[in-house]
């Protein structure tokens, strides 16, 4: 037993066996180059800029082709409502005003925000990969929450015309309209966002893992497609997806939550679209 101990390897030994992760390493060279060649402020502001424009432009373009491919068009969930050239400049023209007027100043506040409280930049101070990733679905459930209980204030009837009408311009929706609101609206919902970096940002690079998959996740909503199988947020439980938020633009009322369906549930805010499908498949069930 004594000859097989010593034969054994330690479990640091052990380590030295296992294959290196390339991309890991790929990473940690980038992002050691990056903290290294940047200051705080471009990481924080022109890197959070340029990074929210990439993920948001490359996460609408597959719904931008999809209205020119025939075989995905049966995935369109309002199926009489085909996207216009004029409709999504019109969105193109909007969104670059909030993109750059509105987000950018609250973007470069995220500097002093990470000043003020020490948060690191560091590679060597990066969180391990489940600690982010609760962090960031501990972002979305309060992401959710203040979305919820605001967007359903904003459909009040008292204010509904001069803020959130913006947004429901478009009965039907497609990815780019995900941030088309008025600018009242970019500051009241987006606040959503970052209070969950206020209270649980522990690295600078939880705020742009959190914005990357925020932004996914409201561009698959506001999608208008609805394709299975392929989305992983589907995994999630309780996620909403392109189905529940395309009937609050198809409705106007209900289904206020961002991500989740929770918050409809317990107020049942989701019952007109429960009727609706419910009806839908009874329709299909005598069809057949």
């Amino acid at each position: 037993m004594e000859n097989l101990t010593a034969i054994l390897p330690t479990s640091d030994q052990f380590l030295d066996y296992l294959p290196e992760n390339p991309i890991k390493e790929s990473f940690a060279n980038a992002w050691m180059y990056m903290t290294k060649n940047y200051t705080k402020f471009q990481i924080a502001t022109w890197g959070s800029l340029i990074l929210h424009e990439l993920v948001y432009f490359a996460a609408c373009l597959p719904g931008i082709l999809f209205q020119f491919v025939p075989f995905m068009r049966r995935f369109k969930i309002q199926q009489n409502r085909p996207e216009t050239f004029e409709g999504q400049w019109k969105c193109f023209k909007l969104l670059m005003f909030n993109h750059f007027c509105i987000q950018l100043p609250l973007i470069a506040g995220t500097y002093v925000f990470t000043e003020y409280f020490n948060i690191p930049y560091g590679w060597e101070e990066m969180p391990p990969w489940y600690n982010l990733a609760l962090r960031v679905f501990g972002c979305a459930v309060i992401e959710d929450t203040w979305h919820y209980f605001l967007h359903s204030a904003l459909h009040d009837k008292r204010i509904y015309k001069y803020i959130h009408k913006v947004h429901h311009q478009y009965q039907s929706p497609f990815g780019m309209t995900a941030e088309y609101a008025h600018p009242a609206e970019t500051l009241i919902l987006g606040m959503g966002f970052f209070w969950g970096i206020l209270l649980l940002a522990n690295h600078v690079i939880l705020l742009w893992l959190w914005v990357t998959v925020r932004l996914f996740e409201t561009i698959d909503v506001h999608s208008g497609y609805d394709i299975p199988y392929l989305n992983v947020f589907h995994l999630v439980p309780f996620y909403g997806g392109s189905r529940f938020h395309d009937f609050h633009h198809y409705n106007f009322t209900g289904n206020y939550s961002s991500t989740f369906t929770w918050w409809d549930k317990i107020f049942g805010t989701d019952r007109q679209f429960k009727e609706y499908y419910s009806k839908l498949e009874g329709k299909k069930e005598k069809d057949q």
